[in-house]
């Protein structure tokens, strides 16, 4: 009986911590990753979230290096998905990019941040020897 007494407060206690509460939504994966160097210009960026986020307080934008906004304006959450949210980045050149978001996860809290990638310029094709 002592012992069932003991496992309930403490199950109680845990309960109430705050760290029991309902977590913040947080970036799991993006494509392209967190200070990826990549060859090929990605068509769009993709950010993948811990808990689904509410669609009307989500907001995704991609930077160059020169602080000009670069995407094509249309980021959104995935209405298949609530816990993606995307936007198209049409012709992105060679250079260095920063991702920013701003989501509201439904728990009420929002997650603000950033992280660059770099498009690396395609390596010229090699003259074929005759």
């Amino acid at each position: 009986m002592i012992h069932r007494h003991i496992v309930a407060m403490a199950t109680l206690a845990v309960l109430a911590s705050p760290g029991a509460t309902l977590a913040h939504s947080l970036l799991v994966r993006s494509q392209p990753e967190r200070r990826a160097t990549v060859t090929r210009p990605p068509e769009e960026v993709r950010l993948w979230f811990s808990e689904r986020i509410e669609p009307a307080y989500a907001r995704l934008s991609v930077w160059d290096a020169g602080g000009k906004q670069v995407d094509a304006g249309d980021a959104a959450v995935d209405p298949a998905n609530s816990t993606t949210l995307a936007v198209r980045t049409p012709a992105l050149r060679a250079g260095r990019y920063t991702v920013r978001y701003r989501v509201l996860s439904v728990d009420g809290h929002i997650v603000e941040s950033s992280f660059d990638f770099t498009v690396r310029p395609a390596a010229a094709p090699k003259a074929i020897e005759k």
